[in-house]
């Protein structure tokens, strides 16, 4: 089974980037005021924290879809 190999590697692939990058980041921009040609926007930072546990889930996870594929081959 190529699929269960390549959902795998996928997987193995997100967990270990949860596992570098701890948080993710980024900017939504909210229009607070629009009157005529004036217009008034607010940026506002989020940060998203990725558990170390999530990572770790997803690498096991992957490794046993990776030698699952492998046996049914």
């Amino acid at each position: 089974m190529r699929g269960l190999v390549l959902i795998g590697v996928v997987l193995v692939g997100l967990g270990i980037a949860g596992l570098v990058v701890e948080n993710v980041t980024f900017t939504e921009t909210e229009e607070v005021v629009d009157i005529g040609p004036l217009e008034i926007q607010s940026e506002e930072e989020h940060n998203i924290p990725i558990p170390t546990i999530a990572g770790i889930v997803a690498v096991i996870a992957g490794l046993g879809l990776i030698f699952a594929g492998r046996k049914q081959a």
